[in-house]
């Protein structure tokens, strides 16, 4: 029976569509970042080296997730932009294909883990107990990264049609279970094994898969809008471009955040592998900050994406002033935060006296880069919602690769780690001009022409 009910992305008004649908997934996401810094407060109880070979995995993880996330971002813009058009098949095989493409990444970090672990960590350091530490870590998360993949495809499938209220259940209850279960795998508790690093590894991956099955569940009963059906499980090669059109800059983009982690490694770790280490906890700490205004964009994305789809330009532009106007709000008070009690924070990872004395002017000179990052992020997501991501792609090689690890690099020369954070701020501040200069050329060609 054909489908004439207007989707709720294009009638409910415009803040509370974006609350309704980005709060959910801002708590979510709350909770996810809670799960980040209670796995390495946990794991920093063992020692500082487990903590830093946890630190070390971060590229491998965070481009595990751009790949789910880049794919996840051009299924989700392709599927919302259909239901504003109201071409309900071509919603069902963008969920289809983005299915398959989800377990072909899988298959492709499964290998990573069997051969790639061991190479990774003796890149980075020759320290025998953070190398082991790190292989026991890594070789689980991506050995049993099905988890993470299926999590990310059905709770897109979710966002993209509106019901972001069950992806906060999802998210919610993965991390959840896997804060419950990280001390007790780590440290043996409840009559189970003391299982170290490879305890917070299994503690991870049982979340994940649980998020995964209860994302489907979601799916096959509660979201009438997607059909998912096994006839239309094969791959379309013009689908299959739309989605990679508007993924594969989202996913390089992220991916980009994978290398300049790598990067950054390695030059602090010239230092000290405790400087890697406050590296690592700071990344923990920011995902607070940064996870809220990703979990709004998932609400951005498919309320942008259906109106410009639908031609309603009003409705675009104040959804696009309210998510910059949201996410400069929590980028402030973030800055605040870790500026005023930056001992606190540390603490909280069994700090020394030198990982404070690192840490605290990381995490004060880090944060100026705050200011600008709420406007750069809201406005990336508009490029992606229009199918112009390659602008986000161009302006985060440019900050991360361009400004960020040279200047990082050559402030290291001075033998003083802590100038070697101010290469944050400057990069942002590039990434401010950059962005500005895409946002006046999309409004000129075609945020001012929606609707016409």
């Amino acid at each position: 029976m054909e489908q004439t009910k207007e989707n709720k992305m294009g009638v409910m008004p415009v803040n509370r569509l974006l609350v309704t649908m980005s709060l959910p997934m801002v708590v979510s996401m709350l909770v996810q970042a809670l799960y980040n810094v209670v796995d390495s407060i946990f794991v920093a109880k063992i020692n500082e080296n487990a903590l830093t070979a946890v630190s070390l995995a971060f590229p491998i993880q965070s481009l595990m997730i751009a790949v789910a996330a880049g794919t996840c971002v051009g299924i989700n813009a392709v599927l919302s932009r259909s239901l504003g058009e109201k071409d309900y098949d071509k919603v069902n095989k963008s969920a289809c294909n983005g299915i398959i493409l989800m377990v072909l990444s899988y298959l492709v970090f499964l290998l990573v883990g069997i051969l790639g672990t061991a190479p990774f960590y003796r890149s980075q350091t020759q320290d025998t107990e953070i190398v082991q530490f790190g292989i026991d870590y890594l070789t689980i998360i991506c050995c049993c990264s099905f988890g993470i993949f299926a999590q990310f495809t059905f709770e897109k499938l979710l966002q993209a049609t509106g019901k972001t209220f069950y992806t906060m259940i999802t998210q919610g209850a993965g991390a959840l279970i896997n804060i419950i279960l990280d001390p007790i795998l780590i440290f043996g508790l409840a009559g189970m094994p003391k299982m170290g690093v490879k305890g917070a590894a299994v503690a991870t991956v049982i979340g994940q898969v649980i998020a995964g099955i209860l994302a489907f569940y979601f799916n096959h009963k509660k979201n009438e809008d997607v059909h998912i059906r096994k006839e239309g499980l094969r791959l379309e090669k013009e689908i299959v471009g739309q989605i990679y059109v508007i993924g594969i800059p989202s996913m390089i983009m992220q991916a980009i955040g994978s290398l300049m982690t790598y990067g950054m490694n390695r030059i602090l770790i010239s230092f000290s592998s405790t400087a890697t280490a406050v590296f690592g906890v700071y990344f923990k700490l920011q995902s607070f900050v940064f996870m809220p205004i990703f979990g709004m964009n998932n609400g951005l994305v498919p309320i942008l994406s259906y109106n410009y789809g639908a031609g309603r330009k009003d409705r675009f532009l104040k959804t696009m002033k309210l998510g910059i106007m949201y996410a400069v709000i929590i980028m402030l008070i973030g800055l605040i935060v870790l500026n005023v009690m930056p001992v606190t924070l540390l603490g909280m990872f069994d700090a020394s006296e030198t990982m404070i004395a690192i840490g605290v002017p990381a995490l004060r000179t880090i944060s100026i880069s705050f200011l600008f990052a709420g406007f750069c992020i809201i406005c990336g997501t508009v490029f992606q919602a229009l199918g112009c991501a390659v602008y986000s792609m161009i302006v985060s090689i440019a900050r991360q690769l361009v400004v960020l690890l040279p200047v990082a690099y050559l402030l290291s020369l001075s033998g003083n780690v802590n100038y070697v954070w101010w290469a944050f701020p400057i990069a942002e501040l590039m990434s401010l001009m950059a962005t500005i200069f895409f946002m006046i050329k999309i409004n000129r060609n075609i945020i001012s022409r929606i609707g016409d």
